[in-house]
């Protein structure tokens, strides 16, 4: 059986995968990271990968930036290819902007940043039954529900849609699954500014709260990964034209 091969797409030149990426790598697969916003193409098939996950980054899918136009465009190909797609953060934004749902920032000016509970929906629960009650946030503008997805995860924060699926394969995240404690440290240090946002947790309870919330977020990412990569067939049983 030929080794599983993950299409990886992030945002920023020190951008990695994280906790996800590690994870994967665990299972045996490879990851092929790509950079648009560095001029890293994107493949005009998925012939070459099992699945796909775009991660987060700065900026906003409302922004007028070509490689952002570009690869919300190119989300076409693993959707019509029938394969595997996480988005997570901006990621999810992409997909849902990409499905016609409208992406922009909370009515009152409130963003997420720090541990926030959320809780599944029917669908949800029935999809997987250790989701976790808080998860990691970082964004300041959320999605509404693509036409014809699912949604999977509602918040309970400043944000209602905190998950959803579209399909059989694609699952979007607003929240941030691939944390560790270093990008955490990352984060609240670069861009220490965002905490004085109104919403914004205040910096202690970013590393009080994880030692509270992340086991069951571990749990629940390792049987979602699980239960993501089953949904590509072996890569052998893929037929090429």
């Amino acid at each position: 059986m030929a080794a599983r091969r993950i299409l990886v797409i992030m945002h920023q030149e020190s951008s990695t995968p994280g906790r996800v990426g590690d994870w994967l790598r665990r299972r045996g697969v490879e990851l092929d990271a790509r950079r648009p916003v560095l001029g890293d193409p994107l493949p005009a098939t998925m012939q070459a990968h099992d699945g796909v996950v775009i991660f987060g980054g700065p900026g906003s899918v409302n922004d007028d930036i070509a490689h952002f136009r570009a690869e919300m465009d190119w989300i076409a190909v693993p959707l019509r290819e029938n394969k595997p797609f996480l988005g997570i953060c901006l990621g999810a934004q992409m997909l849902a902007k990409h499905l016609g749902a409208p992406v922009g920032p909370h009515p009152e000016g409130l963003c997420e940043l720090g541990y926030y509970p959320v809780r599944p929906t029917a669908a949800g629960a029935a999809l997987c039954d250790c989701w976790p009650d808080h998860v990691y946030e970082w964004h300041t503008e959320g999605f509404e529900l693509p036409a014809g997805a699912e949604l999977l995860l509602e918040g309970r924060g400043h944000f209602p849609n905190q998950g959803y699926r579209y399909g059989e394969k694609a699952f979007a995240f607003q929240f941030h699954p691939e944390m560790t404690t270093a990008i955490i440290h990352r984060w609240t240090v670069k861009a220490r500014h965002m905490l004085a946002l109104p919403g914004a947790r205040p910096l202690a309870s970013h590393f009080e709260d994880r030692f509270i919330h992340d086991p069951a977020n571990a749990c629940w990412l390792d049987r979602f990964l699980d239960f993501w990569l089953s949904l590509a067939p072996p890569r052998e049983q893929l037929v090429v034209s």
